[in-house]
């Protein structure tokens, strides 16, 4: 009967890589495809669309690899990751690790595809996604580095398109490093009891009582950055109405958060991909009303 019921190997991979949780990819994809289309000035092409697409999702997955590897002993004592697949021994850390490295190389051969500087960028990409794991034992802002890691995927679109990262790509990196402070800073507010007690660093942890008054100055911040950057590009009220609404979920995210229950930091944080959402919707229409004849 035991057997009959055990996992398959291939679903322990599916859940090592959250493959039914997949707000983790959009977190990375929507600012990412905002980038394509701002280097662009429109629709990018199938092909930069495809290798940004697919690059995204593989390397959200390796990351999760790696991530849970280097955090399997603290997992165990967390309720929320106690059964992932590495923390409960199901899939070994040596399998998993190498796992990763399949996903990571194979987004590497994607990017190989594109040019030089888009490869050299990459490297670093990756570096940091390798280091930001291991951030929660001696930094109290492990999430800053997380900020870096998630926005990466910006100055590699400008170059991609345009062979070169101009100051735009980077302040508007700045700007997303304040979004995955704030949805980030949602994710240790579930967990930071637990956090506490073995001993890993977060920003909720760090913020303490200011945790949700902090968690909207980064939502503010981000959609102000955002919002100069396309005053400063001229871009359209469509693009405007797109950090409109996004001003609107992060207000209800307020709701959510306020009484810091797990359920309500966790919800918020699942939902956060739809902020990123409506800001690239906003880019996308803009860029359609300024090629319609």
């Amino acid at each position: 009967m035991s057997s009959l019921s055990a996992p398959s190997r291939p679903s322990l991979y599916l859940d090592l890589i959250r493959w039914n949780r997949p707000a983790g990819s959009y977190l990375l994809l929507w600012p990412t495809l905002s980038a394509l289309w701002l280097a662009s000035g429109g629709f990018p092409g199938w092909h930069l669309l495809a290798v940004f697409t697919l690059g995204t999702v593989l390397m959200r997955s390796a990351g999760c690899c790696v991530n849970d590897v280097a955090d399997r002993h603290f997992d165990r004592h967390v309720k929320r990751t106690a059964e992932r697949p590495v923390t409960r021994g199901a899939i070994s850390a040596r399998a998993a690790l190498a796992f990763g490295a399949v996903l990571a190389f194979t987004a590497f051969l994607l990017v190989l595809t594109t040019n030089l500087p888009t490869v050299l960028w990459s490297v670093a990409a990756l570096a940091v996604t390798l280091i930001y794991p291991y951030t929660k034992r001696f930094f109290s802002m492990p999430q800053a580095v997380l900020g870096v890691a998630f926005s990466f995927g910006i100055p590699m679109a400008f170059s991609a398109v345009r062979g070169e990262v101009p100051a735009v790509a980077w302040a508007l990196l700045l700007g997303n490093l304040f979004w995955v402070l704030a949805y980030d800073t949602e994710y240790a507010m579930v967990d930071r009891d637990d956090d506490l007690k073995i001993g890993i660093r977060t920003s909720a942890i760090t913020l303490g009582r200011f945790d949700v008054a902090a968690v909207m100055a980064f939502y503010a911040a981000y959609l102000a950055v955002w919002g100069a950057i396309g005053e400063r590009l001229g871009m359209g009220v469509t693009y405007f109405v797109g950090i409109t609404a996004g001003v609107a979920l992060a207000s209800w995210h307020y709701t959510l958060i306020r009484d810091r229950s797990r359920e309500g930091c966790f919800r918020a944080f699942r939902l956060n991909h739809w902020v990123g959402l409506v800001v690239f919707a906003g880019v996308v229409a803009d860029a359609m009303l300024r090629s319609a004849p």
